[in-house]
């Protein structure tokens, strides 16, 4: 490192540039291969079905966890945030946006296959763009609300990145983190465990299992769940005792999401990866229709 700026309080240099440098694969890894779902939607006509739009909004959101994961690594690098208080405003916003909009397009995905399988209704244009602009809104009316007073963006342990700040605990705090987790967690989930329970009661019936179910609700909980304990528990208790290094852990593990979810959604969906393939060798897809169900 060529900066002179001190380590963050309660980190070695080592462990500096190990989340920096988890950041940092975590943010090129998720950002090409989300990037290569949007892209392969965007070039790959039999691709483009209302139903792999919602997979294309989840590529879209997870690619902005990676953005947002890239400038961590950096500051981390540099050992400081070099954007200012306006800067952490900033950061703190966009990640809550587009993790909250990868959470709900996740959701949206999970009512389109349960209706795919279970009603047998196919998903039109109309309502698929419908869903993808309600999870975003909806996103961005939960996200800007620290910006407003209802809740409050702060520096991240390592104080190179920002997002929520849980560190206080007061009242504001809990009434934003109760009405944030039930309204973007909670019925998300709820959603993604009925859907997919329902598609393997309908899987286990004929006897085909087309892909794993359990996948979604565990990709939510492991990778959100260890972040959303850890603000729940500073509602109850000081989250300050607990040693700055062990509160990034949360964070770090919550930036797989687009990784993980590129492999749920887009590469392992049979037809979806088929047109992924053609994209990058130029073979035509075999299959006369896709969609994001098969897998």
């Amino acid at each position: 490192m060529v900066t002179s700026y001190p380590l963050p309080e309660g980190f070695t240099e080592l462990e500096v540039f190990a989340i920096g440098t988890a950041l940092l694969v975590e943010a090129l890894l998720g950002f090409c291969l989300n990037g290569l779902t949007i892209i392969s939607f965007r070039k790959i006509k039999e691709l483009r079905t209302p139903s792999n739009l919602l997979v294309f909004s989840i590529a879209l959101a997870d690619c902005g966890i990676c953005i947002n994961a890239f400038i961590a690594a950096f500051s981390s690098f540099l050992r400081y945030w070099p954007y200012g208080s306006d800067g952490c405003q900033i950061h703190g916003f966009q990640g809550f946006l587009t993790a909250l909009a990868s959470i709900g397009s996740s959701a949206a995905v999970a009512w389109d296959r349960y209706h795919h399988y279970c009603t047998r209704s196919k998903l039109q244009w109309s309502t698929a763009i419908s869903m993808m602009l309600f999870a975003w809104l909806f996103a961005a009316f939960w996200s800007v609300m620290p910006l407003l007073g209802w809740g409050e963006y702060d520096y991240e342990p390592l104080r190179t990145c920002c997002t929520l700040d849980y560190s206080k605990g007061d009242r504001n705090y809990v009434t934003f983190l109760f009405a944030l987790s039930i309204f973007n967690f909670m019925i998300p989930g709820f959603i993604i465990l009925t859907a997919y329970q329902s598609i393997h009661q309908k899987f286990k019936k004929t006897g085909q299992y087309k892909f794993n179910t359990g996948l979604p609700l565990k990709t939510l909980v492991i990778c959100w769940g260890p972040y959303c304990l850890l603000c729940f528990y500073a509602a109850v208790e000081n989250v300050m005792f607990i040693s700055p290094k062990y509160r990034m852990i949360p964070a770090i593990i919550a930036k797989t999401v687009p990784t993980v979810d590129a492999f749920v959604y887009a590469l392992g969906n049979e037809n979806y990866r088929g047109g992924i393939w053609q994209f990058l060798t130029g073979q035509k897809i075999e299959k006369a229709e896709i969609d994001n169900k098969t897998k």
